[in-house]
């Protein structure tokens, strides 16, 4: 893997750990955006680009990866989430992985709170704890600038797993101008992608959620809309491209804005 400039990246698979008789520090689990979506592929490449500027030991599974089945449980086929659950619980138990980082929610969600009543129980971090984790430690440093920043709270991260503050506590070391938007934390509104729906047209008759939700975000005018999610930054990426807001907004995941101010 290359980043945005070209220069190679490094990046272990957990096999080659194995050959080697290593333990990684971290397993980082892609996912399937991170994996296979073009725009997500470049937060992939910006956290990577963290995990080695700060010489972290990580690994991925590489092929051995898969989905974790969140979309078709949410879509109502629990058979074959089971069978792609079950799938990646003995890949992970085979290669003893006891701490996992992802920057999906849904992954987190469902690697953490779903994998453990059939077998499949470890320490599961999203992305944005991880990194808040490593600022509270003092290895992760960023250049300040004054953008006004508005973060977009997901559904599974947030009123699911309670994780409001660890993405809006690494924006702050972007900026001091983070500013709420009326609908947020507790109150925030979806994406519109949550339980399959991304994969679906919208119901007719209905306004498109993420179309509702640009609505609040102009009434902030923020610089930047951050996010912590592949499929919050689909929609809002593409409600700000529909509204043609795109020359005044941009859409980031907190990976790429810290990745782009790395001191």
């Amino acid at each position: 893997m290359k980043d945005q400039n070209g220069i190679k990246m490094k990046i272990k698979t957990i096999n080659d750990f194995m050959i080697s008789n290593e333990d990684p520090e971290i397993l980082f689990w892609v996912g399937c955006a991170g994996s296979f979506d073009d725009r997500y592929k470049k937060v992939t490449k910006a956290f990577v680009k963290i995990l080695n500027k700060l010489k972290i030991n990580f690994a991925i599974l590489g092929e051995e990866e898969t989905c974790t089945g969140d979309p078709a449980r949410r879509a109502g086929n629990e058979y074959l989430f089971q069978m792609q659950a079950l799938n990646n619980i003995s890949t992970l138990n085979k290669y003893n992985i006891k701490k996992i980082v992802t920057m999906c929610p849904h992954c987190f969600n469902t690697i953490k709170n779903e994998y453990p009543e059939l077998g499949g129980s470890y320490i599961v971090i999203h992305h944005s704890e991880f990194l808040d984790e490593l600022i509270k430690e003092g290895r992760l440093i960023s250049k300040k600038n004054n953008r006004k920043i508005t973060y977009h709270d997901s559904c599974y991260l947030g009123r699911g797993n309670k994780i409001y503050e660890a993405p809006r506590n690494v924006i702050r070391t972007i900026t001091n101008n983070l500013s709420e938007m009326s609908r947020s934390k507790e109150n925030g509104l979806c994406c519109g992608a949550g339980g399959s729906q991304i994969f679906k047209e919208s119901e007719s008759g209905k306004a498109e959620i993420n179309i509702e939700r640009i609505k609040d975000i102009q009434k902030v005018d923020p610089d930047t809309v951050a996010l912590a999610c592949p499929f919050c930054l689909t929609m809002i990426n593409d409600g700000i491209k529909e509204k043609s807001l795109d020359k005044k907004i941009e859409v980031k995941d907190i990976t790429e804005l810290i990745a782009d101010n790395l001191k």
